[in-house]
């Protein structure tokens, strides 16, 4: 899995490194047992601090996307806990909504954006 990081981005590195990882997963890129590379390795080839790798690991841990084992390292193992994701998908679309709304994206253009991000995604989503 390749990591790109934009030093220029006003979004944190760790958060950079959370979505990539997380959009991974749901692209197939990296699959549910799939080993994630090591604090070390991973600050060493995107040029980062272990610290940053760390932080990143240790909330996709607590957002049920990894879990860490000391052995095996970083490992792709989904929770999959659907009320908790809905209320958290809720809380993140809410201020992406109100954003567009202010500055005048329209429902139709907004639910066509949401098709052609979903469309994206390789894996089947839906029940």
């Amino acid at each position: 899995m390749l990591i790109e990081i934009d030093f220029s981005s006003d979004e944190a590195i760790y958060v950079q490194l959370q979505h990539q990882i997380i959009m991974g997963i749901a692209t197939e890129v990296i699959r549910e047992g799939d080993t994630l590379p090591s604090v070390r390795q991973l600050a060493d080839s995107v040029g980062i601090n272990m610290h940053t790798v760390n932080k990143a690991y240790t909330l996709l841990k607590q957002a049920g996307f990894i879990q860490l084992d000391r052995r095996k390292g970083a490992v792709i193992a989904i929770d999959v806990d659907k009320i908790q994701a809905h209320a958290e998908m809720k809380r993140e679309l809410r201020i992406a909504l109100a954003k567009g709304c202010c500055k005048n994206i329209s429902r139709a253009e907004v639910h066509e954006l949401v098709d052609e991000l979903f469309d994206e995604y390789t894996r089947e989503c839906r029940p």
